[in-house]
Protein backbone atom coordinates (compact mmCIF):
# COMPACT_ATOMS: atom_id res chain seq x y z
CA UNK A 1 0.00 0.00 0.00
CA UNK A 2 3.05 2.29 0.20
CA UNK A 3 3.38 1.97 -3.58
CA UNK A 4 1.66 4.69 -5.58
CA UNK A 5 0.99 2.32 -8.48
CA UNK A 6 -0.49 -0.42 -6.34
CA UNK A 7 -2.54 2.14 -4.44
CA UNK A 8 -4.10 3.33 -7.68
CA UNK A 9 -4.86 -0.20 -8.84
CA UNK A 10 -6.21 -1.15 -5.40
CA UNK A 11 -8.55 1.85 -5.51
CA UNK A 12 -9.69 1.00 -9.02
CA UNK A 13 -10.54 -2.58 -8.10
CA UNK A 14 -12.24 -1.68 -4.82
CA UNK A 15 -14.46 1.08 -6.20
CA UNK A 16 -15.44 -0.99 -9.25
CA UNK A 17 -16.34 -3.92 -7.00
CA UNK A 18 -18.59 -1.66 -4.96
CA UNK A 19 -20.53 -0.78 -8.10
CA UNK A 20 -20.65 -4.40 -9.25
CA UNK A 21 -22.27 -5.39 -5.96
CA UNK A 22 -24.85 -2.62 -6.30
CA UNK A 23 -25.95 -3.44 -9.85
CA UNK A 24 -27.80 -6.76 -9.21
CA UNK A 25 -30.00 -5.07 -6.60
CA UNK A 26 -30.87 -2.28 -9.05
CA UNK A 27 -31.56 -4.74 -11.86
CA UNK A 28 -33.86 -6.96 -9.81
CA UNK A 29 -35.68 -4.06 -8.15
CA UNK A 30 -36.01 -2.12 -11.39
CA UNK A 31 -37.44 -4.96 -13.46
CA UNK A 32 -39.85 -6.06 -10.75
CA UNK A 33 -41.02 -2.46 -10.22
CA UNK A 34 -41.83 -2.29 -13.93
CA UNK A 35 -43.91 -5.44 -13.96
CA UNK A 36 -41.36 -8.11 -14.85
CA UNK A 37 -40.76 -11.30 -12.89
CA UNK A 38 -37.83 -13.41 -11.73
CA UNK A 39 -37.51 -14.97 -15.19
CA UNK A 40 -36.77 -11.57 -16.71
CA UNK A 41 -34.15 -10.86 -14.05
CA UNK A 42 -32.51 -14.20 -14.78
CA UNK A 43 -32.55 -13.55 -18.52
CA UNK A 44 -30.86 -10.17 -18.12
CA UNK A 45 -28.19 -11.65 -15.82
CA UNK A 46 -27.67 -14.58 -18.20
CA UNK A 47 -27.13 -12.15 -21.09
CA UNK A 48 -24.26 -10.55 -19.23
CA UNK A 49 -22.73 -13.82 -17.98
CA UNK A 50 -22.93 -15.54 -21.37
CA UNK A 51 -21.17 -12.67 -23.15
CA UNK A 52 -18.52 -12.47 -20.44
CA UNK A 53 -17.79 -16.20 -20.68
CA UNK A 54 -17.92 -16.18 -24.47
CA UNK A 55 -15.56 -13.27 -25.06
CA UNK A 56 -13.12 -13.44 -22.14
CA UNK A 57 -10.68 -15.60 -24.12
CA UNK A 58 -10.47 -12.91 -26.79
CA UNK A 59 -9.93 -10.34 -24.07
CA UNK A 60 -6.86 -12.32 -23.00
CA UNK A 61 -5.39 -12.10 -26.49
CA UNK A 62 -6.01 -8.35 -26.66
CA UNK A 63 -4.40 -7.80 -23.25
CA UNK A 64 -1.26 -9.75 -24.22
CA UNK A 65 -1.11 -8.54 -27.82
CA UNK A 66 -1.57 -4.84 -27.14
CA UNK A 67 -1.28 -2.52 -24.14
CA UNK A 68 -3.20 -4.25 -21.33
CA UNK A 69 -3.71 -1.01 -19.41
CA UNK A 70 -5.18 0.73 -22.48
CA UNK A 71 -7.53 -2.21 -23.09
CA UNK A 72 -8.70 -2.07 -19.47
CA UNK A 73 -9.28 1.71 -19.65
CA UNK A 74 -11.29 1.26 -22.85
CA UNK A 75 -13.37 -1.47 -21.21
CA UNK A 76 -14.06 0.73 -18.18
CA UNK A 77 -15.17 3.61 -20.40
CA UNK A 78 -17.43 1.26 -22.36
CA UNK A 79 -19.03 0.16 -19.08
CA UNK A 80 -19.53 3.80 -18.09
CA UNK A 81 -21.58 4.07 -21.29
CA UNK A 82 -23.65 0.92 -20.75
CA UNK A 83 -24.50 1.80 -17.15
CA UNK A 84 -25.41 5.39 -18.00
CA UNK A 85 -27.72 4.01 -20.71
CA UNK A 86 -29.29 1.70 -18.11
CA UNK A 87 -29.75 4.69 -15.80
CA UNK A 88 -31.53 6.63 -18.55
CA UNK A 89 -33.71 3.60 -19.31
CA UNK A 90 -34.89 3.23 -15.71
CA UNK A 91 -35.23 6.98 -15.12
CA UNK A 92 -37.46 7.25 -18.21
CA UNK A 93 -39.90 4.67 -16.90
CA UNK A 94 -40.11 3.01 -20.33
CA UNK A 95 -38.25 -0.21 -19.51
CA UNK A 96 -38.15 -2.74 -22.36
CA UNK A 97 -36.67 -6.13 -21.52
CA UNK A 98 -34.80 -6.68 -24.77
CA UNK A 99 -33.06 -3.33 -24.35
CA UNK A 100 -32.01 -4.27 -20.82
CA UNK A 101 -30.67 -7.59 -22.13
CA UNK A 102 -28.70 -5.90 -24.94
CA UNK A 103 -27.11 -3.43 -22.53
CA UNK A 104 -26.35 -6.28 -20.12
CA UNK A 105 -24.70 -8.23 -22.95
CA UNK A 106 -22.56 -5.23 -23.91
CA UNK A 107 -21.62 -4.76 -20.26
CA UNK A 108 -20.56 -8.41 -20.02
CA UNK A 109 -18.51 -8.14 -23.21
CA UNK A 110 -16.68 -5.08 -21.86
CA UNK A 111 -16.01 -6.97 -18.63
CA UNK A 112 -14.53 -9.81 -20.69
CA UNK A 113 -12.10 -7.34 -22.26
CA UNK A 114 -11.13 -5.95 -18.85
CA UNK A 115 -10.67 -8.99 -16.63
CA UNK A 116 -7.73 -10.82 -18.31
CA UNK A 117 -5.50 -7.77 -17.93
CA UNK A 118 -5.81 -7.87 -14.13
CA UNK A 119 -3.57 -10.93 -13.84
CA UNK A 120 -0.83 -9.30 -15.93
CA UNK A 121 -0.87 -5.98 -14.09
CA UNK A 122 -0.48 -7.21 -10.50
CA UNK A 123 2.97 -8.87 -10.90
CA UNK A 124 4.27 -5.72 -12.61
CA UNK A 125 3.29 -3.34 -9.79
CA UNK A 126 3.82 -5.52 -6.71
CA UNK A 127 6.93 -7.36 -5.59
CA UNK A 128 4.77 -9.27 -3.10
CA UNK A 129 2.21 -10.82 -5.47
CA UNK A 130 0.43 -12.83 -2.79
CA UNK A 131 0.14 -9.82 -0.50
CA UNK A 132 -1.23 -7.76 -3.39
CA UNK A 133 -3.83 -10.40 -4.25
CA UNK A 134 -4.85 -10.75 -0.60
CA UNK A 135 -5.16 -6.97 -0.17
CA UNK A 136 -7.36 -6.66 -3.25
CA UNK A 137 -9.44 -9.67 -2.23
CA UNK A 138 -9.98 -8.22 1.25
CA UNK A 139 -11.12 -4.89 -0.22
CA UNK A 140 -13.45 -6.65 -2.65
CA UNK A 141 -14.92 -8.68 0.21
CA UNK A 142 -15.60 -5.49 2.16
CA UNK A 143 -17.33 -4.03 -0.90
CA UNK A 144 -19.44 -7.21 -1.09
CA UNK A 145 -20.79 -6.23 2.30
CA UNK A 146 -21.31 -2.55 1.50
CA UNK A 147 -22.60 -2.72 -2.09
CA UNK A 148 -26.05 -4.30 -1.65
CA UNK A 149 -26.82 -2.14 1.38
CA UNK A 150 -25.84 1.03 -0.49
CA UNK A 151 -27.91 -0.02 -3.49
CA UNK A 152 -30.96 -0.68 -1.34
CA UNK A 153 -30.68 2.78 0.22
CA UNK A 154 -30.27 4.45 -3.18
CA UNK A 155 -33.26 2.64 -4.66
CA UNK A 156 -35.34 3.93 -1.77
CA UNK A 157 -34.06 7.52 -2.07
CA UNK A 158 -34.06 7.80 -5.86
CA UNK A 159 -34.79 4.86 -8.18
CA UNK A 160 -32.90 1.96 -9.78
CA UNK A 161 -31.69 4.50 -12.31
CA UNK A 162 -29.85 6.33 -9.53
CA UNK A 163 -27.96 3.14 -8.65
CA UNK A 164 -26.91 2.68 -12.26
CA UNK A 165 -25.72 6.29 -12.43
CA UNK A 166 -23.53 5.69 -9.38
CA UNK A 167 -22.33 2.42 -10.90
CA UNK A 168 -21.23 4.28 -14.04
CA UNK A 169 -19.35 6.67 -11.77
CA UNK A 170 -17.44 3.83 -10.13
CA UNK A 171 -16.16 2.74 -13.55
CA UNK A 172 -15.18 6.32 -14.33
CA UNK A 173 -13.10 6.42 -11.13
CA UNK A 174 -11.55 3.06 -12.05
CA UNK A 175 -10.65 4.34 -15.52
CA UNK A 176 -9.10 7.49 -14.05
CA UNK A 177 -6.95 5.44 -11.66
CA UNK A 178 -5.75 3.32 -14.57
CA UNK A 179 -4.96 6.43 -16.63
CA UNK A 180 -2.76 7.66 -13.76
CA UNK A 181 -1.16 4.23 -13.34
CA UNK A 182 2.38 3.91 -14.70
CA UNK A 183 3.47 0.36 -15.41
CA UNK A 184 7.18 -0.51 -15.60
CA UNK A 185 8.33 -1.42 -19.11
CA UNK A 186 8.34 -5.08 -20.01
CA UNK A 187 11.74 -6.73 -20.37
CA UNK A 188 12.61 -7.53 -23.98
CA UNK A 189 12.11 -11.28 -23.51
CA UNK A 190 8.64 -10.72 -22.11
CA UNK A 191 7.39 -8.59 -25.00
CA UNK A 192 3.81 -9.21 -26.08
CA UNK A 193 3.24 -11.70 -28.90
CA UNK A 194 1.43 -9.41 -31.33
CA UNK A 195 2.72 -7.46 -34.35
CA UNK A 196 4.67 -5.06 -32.15
CA UNK A 197 6.20 -7.79 -30.05
CA UNK A 198 8.54 -10.69 -30.50
CA UNK A 199 6.00 -12.57 -32.59
CA UNK A 200 6.69 -10.38 -35.60
CA UNK A 201 4.31 -8.97 -38.19
CA UNK A 202 3.27 -12.43 -39.38
CA UNK A 203 1.76 -13.36 -36.03
CA UNK A 204 -2.02 -13.84 -36.28
CA UNK A 205 -4.77 -13.49 -33.72
CA UNK A 206 -5.50 -17.21 -34.04
CA UNK A 207 -1.85 -18.07 -33.41
CA UNK A 208 -1.90 -16.00 -30.22
CA UNK A 209 -5.06 -17.79 -29.13
CA UNK A 210 -3.51 -21.19 -29.83
CA UNK A 211 -0.33 -20.29 -27.95
CA UNK A 212 -2.40 -19.29 -24.93
CA UNK A 213 -4.13 -22.67 -25.03
CA UNK A 214 -0.76 -24.48 -25.24
CA UNK A 215 0.50 -22.56 -22.21
CA UNK A 216 -2.69 -23.45 -20.32
CA UNK A 217 -2.93 -27.12 -21.32
CA UNK A 218 0.79 -27.82 -20.76
CA UNK A 219 0.40 -27.20 -17.01
CA UNK A 220 -1.20 -30.23 -15.43
CA UNK A 221 -1.85 -28.45 -12.14
CA UNK A 222 -3.81 -25.73 -13.96
CA UNK A 223 -6.10 -27.74 -16.21
CA UNK A 224 -6.66 -30.30 -13.45
CA UNK A 225 -7.89 -27.56 -11.09
CA UNK A 226 -10.25 -26.24 -13.76
CA UNK A 227 -11.57 -29.74 -14.49
CA UNK A 228 -12.37 -30.28 -10.80
CA UNK A 229 -13.78 -26.77 -10.57
CA UNK A 230 -16.23 -27.38 -13.40
CA UNK A 231 -17.66 -30.40 -11.54
CA UNK A 232 -17.74 -28.34 -8.34
CA UNK A 233 -19.68 -25.57 -10.09
CA UNK A 234 -22.29 -27.92 -11.54
CA UNK A 235 -22.82 -30.09 -8.46
CA UNK A 236 -22.09 -27.83 -5.50
CA UNK A 237 -21.61 -24.08 -5.83
CA UNK A 238 -24.09 -23.53 -8.69
CA UNK A 239 -27.10 -25.16 -6.96
CA UNK A 240 -26.08 -23.97 -3.48
CA UNK A 241 -26.46 -20.22 -4.14
CA UNK A 242 -30.14 -20.15 -5.20
CA UNK A 243 -31.22 -23.00 -2.90
CA UNK A 244 -29.64 -21.48 0.22
CA UNK A 245 -31.20 -18.11 -0.60
CA UNK A 246 -34.66 -19.56 -1.17
CA UNK A 247 -34.59 -21.86 1.86
CA UNK A 248 -33.26 -19.32 4.37
CA UNK A 249 -35.75 -16.66 3.23
CA UNK A 250 -38.60 -19.19 3.35
CA UNK A 251 -37.78 -20.59 6.80
CA UNK A 252 -36.31 -17.61 8.62
CA UNK A 253 -37.19 -14.49 6.59
CA UNK A 254 -35.35 -12.02 4.36
CA UNK A 255 -33.76 -10.33 7.37
CA UNK A 256 -32.06 -13.53 8.44
CA UNK A 257 -30.75 -14.06 4.93
CA UNK A 258 -29.29 -10.56 4.94
CA UNK A 259 -27.58 -11.24 8.25
CA UNK A 260 -26.02 -14.56 7.21
CA UNK A 261 -24.87 -13.01 3.92
CA UNK A 262 -23.17 -10.22 5.85
CA UNK A 263 -21.49 -12.78 8.09
CA UNK A 264 -20.25 -14.58 4.98
CA UNK A 265 -18.77 -11.31 3.73
CA UNK A 266 -17.03 -10.86 7.07
CA UNK A 267 -15.63 -14.36 6.72
CA UNK A 268 -14.28 -13.44 3.29
CA UNK A 269 -12.50 -10.46 4.80
CA UNK A 270 -10.92 -12.72 7.43
CA UNK A 271 -9.86 -15.21 4.74
CA UNK A 272 -8.19 -12.44 2.77
CA UNK A 273 -6.36 -11.16 5.85
CA UNK A 274 -5.11 -14.66 6.69
CA UNK A 275 -3.90 -15.07 3.10
CA UNK A 276 -1.99 -11.82 3.48
CA UNK A 277 0.07 -13.30 6.32
CA UNK A 278 0.24 -17.05 5.72
CA UNK A 279 2.83 -18.04 3.06
CA UNK A 280 2.59 -21.82 2.51
CA UNK A 281 5.36 -23.52 0.53
CA UNK A 282 2.68 -25.37 -1.47
CA UNK A 283 -0.09 -22.79 -1.91
CA UNK A 284 -2.61 -24.92 -3.81
CA UNK A 285 -2.37 -27.67 -1.21
CA UNK A 286 -3.11 -25.13 1.53
CA UNK A 287 -5.91 -23.61 -0.54
CA UNK A 288 -7.52 -27.01 -1.18
CA UNK A 289 -7.42 -27.82 2.54
CA UNK A 290 -9.14 -24.50 3.26
CA UNK A 291 -11.70 -25.26 0.55
CA UNK A 292 -12.99 -28.14 2.68
CA UNK A 293 -14.78 -25.43 4.66
CA UNK A 294 -17.08 -24.48 1.77
CA UNK A 295 -19.21 -27.57 2.34
CA UNK A 296 -20.32 -26.21 5.73
CA UNK A 297 -22.63 -23.67 4.06
CA UNK A 298 -25.01 -25.97 2.13
CA UNK A 299 -24.78 -28.71 4.77
CA UNK A 300 -25.89 -26.38 7.58
CA UNK A 301 -28.98 -25.26 5.65
CA UNK A 302 -29.70 -28.79 4.42
CA UNK A 303 -29.57 -30.14 7.98
CA UNK A 304 -31.97 -27.38 9.11
CA UNK A 305 -29.61 -25.98 11.74
CA UNK A 306 -30.60 -22.79 13.60
CA UNK A 307 -29.70 -19.37 12.22
CA UNK A 308 -26.56 -18.86 14.41
CA UNK A 309 -25.14 -22.17 13.14
CA UNK A 310 -25.97 -21.24 9.55
CA UNK A 311 -24.27 -17.87 10.04
CA UNK A 312 -21.17 -19.62 11.41
CA UNK A 313 -21.11 -21.97 8.43
CA UNK A 314 -21.39 -19.01 6.05
CA UNK A 315 -18.42 -17.33 7.76
CA UNK A 316 -16.34 -20.50 7.39
CA UNK A 317 -17.41 -20.84 3.76
CA UNK A 318 -16.54 -17.22 2.95
CA UNK A 319 -13.12 -17.47 4.60
CA UNK A 320 -12.41 -20.72 2.73
CA UNK A 321 -13.28 -19.27 -0.67
CA UNK A 322 -11.30 -16.08 -0.09
CA UNK A 323 -8.18 -17.96 1.01
CA UNK A 324 -8.40 -20.38 -1.93
CA UNK A 325 -8.88 -17.56 -4.44
CA UNK A 326 -5.72 -15.79 -3.23
CA UNK A 327 -3.65 -18.99 -3.37
CA UNK A 328 -4.95 -19.74 -6.87
CA UNK A 329 -4.51 -16.24 -8.29
CA UNK A 330 -0.99 -15.99 -6.87
CA UNK A 331 -0.02 -19.38 -8.32
CA UNK A 332 -1.25 -18.42 -11.79
CA UNK A 333 0.44 -15.02 -11.73
CA UNK A 334 3.81 -16.34 -10.54
CA UNK A 335 4.02 -19.59 -12.51
CA UNK A 336 2.98 -18.42 -16.00
CA UNK A 337 5.31 -16.40 -18.29
CA UNK A 338 4.24 -12.73 -18.33
CA UNK A 339 3.97 -12.63 -22.14
CA UNK A 340 1.15 -15.23 -22.04
CA UNK A 341 -0.34 -14.49 -18.64
CA UNK A 342 -3.47 -12.65 -19.75
CA UNK A 343 -4.37 -15.35 -22.27
CA UNK A 344 -3.82 -18.15 -19.76
CA UNK A 345 -5.85 -16.21 -17.20
CA UNK A 346 -8.69 -15.84 -19.69
CA UNK A 347 -8.79 -19.61 -20.31
CA UNK A 348 -8.96 -20.36 -16.59
CA UNK A 349 -11.67 -17.73 -16.08
CA UNK A 350 -13.76 -19.19 -18.91
CA UNK A 351 -13.36 -22.69 -17.50
CA UNK A 352 -14.12 -21.56 -13.96
CA UNK A 353 -17.43 -19.91 -14.74
CA UNK A 354 -18.62 -21.98 -17.71
CA UNK A 355 -20.55 -24.45 -15.57
CA UNK A 356 -21.96 -21.96 -13.04
CA UNK A 357 -25.14 -21.18 -15.06
CA UNK A 358 -25.66 -24.93 -15.55
CA UNK A 359 -25.47 -25.49 -11.79
CA UNK A 360 -27.88 -22.58 -11.19
CA UNK A 361 -30.33 -24.02 -13.71
CA UNK A 362 -30.17 -27.52 -12.20
CA UNK A 363 -31.02 -26.29 -8.69
CA UNK A 364 -34.78 -26.18 -9.23
CA UNK A 365 -35.22 -29.51 -11.05
CA UNK A 366 -32.92 -31.30 -8.58
CA UNK A 367 -34.78 -29.89 -5.57
CA UNK A 368 -38.08 -30.89 -7.13
CA UNK A 369 -36.89 -34.44 -7.80
CA UNK A 370 -35.01 -35.15 -4.55
CA UNK A 371 -35.97 -32.44 -2.06
CA UNK A 372 -34.25 -29.16 -1.15
CA UNK A 373 -32.60 -30.42 2.04
CA UNK A 374 -31.31 -33.60 0.39
CA UNK A 375 -29.79 -31.65 -2.49
CA UNK A 376 -28.09 -29.19 -0.13
CA UNK A 377 -26.56 -32.00 1.93
CA UNK A 378 -25.33 -33.53 -1.33
CA UNK A 379 -23.86 -30.14 -2.34
CA UNK A 380 -21.92 -30.07 0.94
CA UNK A 381 -20.64 -33.61 0.44
CA UNK A 382 -19.58 -32.86 -3.14
CA UNK A 383 -17.67 -29.79 -1.93
CA UNK A 384 -15.65 -32.08 0.36
CA UNK A 385 -15.07 -34.52 -2.49
CA UNK A 386 -13.97 -31.68 -4.78
CA UNK A 387 -11.38 -30.48 -2.26
CA UNK A 388 -10.24 -34.08 -1.86
CA UNK A 389 -9.94 -34.44 -5.65
CA UNK A 390 -7.69 -31.36 -5.76
CA UNK A 391 -5.48 -32.84 -3.05
CA UNK A 392 -5.33 -36.20 -4.84
CA UNK A 393 -3.58 -34.77 -7.92
CA UNK A 394 0.21 -34.72 -7.35
CA UNK A 395 0.75 -31.79 -9.73
CA UNK A 396 -1.66 -29.69 -7.64
CA UNK A 397 -0.71 -30.63 -4.11
CA UNK A 398 3.05 -30.59 -4.83
CA UNK A 399 3.19 -27.29 -6.75
CA UNK A 400 5.71 -25.22 -4.85
CA UNK A 401 5.52 -21.56 -4.16
CA UNK A 402 7.28 -19.39 -6.75
CA UNK A 403 8.47 -15.81 -6.50
CA UNK A 404 7.40 -15.18 -10.08
CA UNK A 405 9.35 -14.05 -13.11
CA UNK A 406 12.34 -11.73 -13.08
CA UNK A 407 11.58 -8.05 -13.54
CA UNK A 408 15.22 -7.31 -14.32
CA UNK A 409 15.72 -7.40 -18.12
CA UNK A 410 19.02 -9.26 -17.58
CA UNK A 411 17.10 -12.04 -15.81
CA UNK A 412 13.92 -11.96 -17.88
CA UNK A 413 13.86 -15.61 -18.87
CA UNK A 414 10.80 -17.33 -17.47
CA UNK A 415 11.12 -19.47 -14.37
CA UNK A 416 10.00 -22.93 -15.43
CA UNK A 417 7.45 -25.09 -13.66
CA UNK A 418 7.70 -28.79 -12.86
CA UNK A 419 11.45 -28.92 -13.58
CA UNK A 420 12.23 -32.58 -14.45
CA UNK A 421 15.55 -32.69 -12.64
CA UNK A 422 14.19 -31.64 -9.28
CA UNK A 423 10.43 -31.92 -9.46
CA UNK A 424 10.29 -28.42 -8.00
CA UNK A 425 8.42 -25.59 -9.63
CA UNK A 426 9.59 -22.02 -9.92
CA UNK A 427 13.27 -22.84 -10.51
CA UNK A 428 15.02 -21.40 -13.54
CA UNK A 429 18.56 -21.04 -14.78
CA UNK A 430 19.39 -18.59 -12.01
CA UNK A 431 17.70 -20.71 -9.30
Amino acid sequence: MRSREFGLFFTARGIARLGDMMAPVALAAGLIMHGYGAGAVGLAMASMTACFAGFVIFGGVFADRFNARAVMIGADLARVGTQLAMAVLFFSGDVVLWQVCVLSALHGTAGAMFQPGVAGVIPRIADDVQGANASIRTAESAMTLAGPAAAGALVGLTSPGGVYAVHAGTYAVSALCLVLLRLPPRPADDAPPGPAGKGGRGRTFGADLAEGWREFSSRTWMWAVIAVWMVFMVGSWGPTVPLVAAEVVKEYGAGAYGVVNSVMGAGMVVGGLVAMRLRPARPLRAGAVALLGFGAQPAAVGLELPVPAIAGSMAVSGAAMAFWSVMWATSVQTQVPPAALSRVHSYEIAGSIAMLPVGNALAGPAAGAFGVHEVLVFNGALALLSAGALLSVPAIRNLRRADGFRKDPLEASALRTDTPATGRSGEGKTG
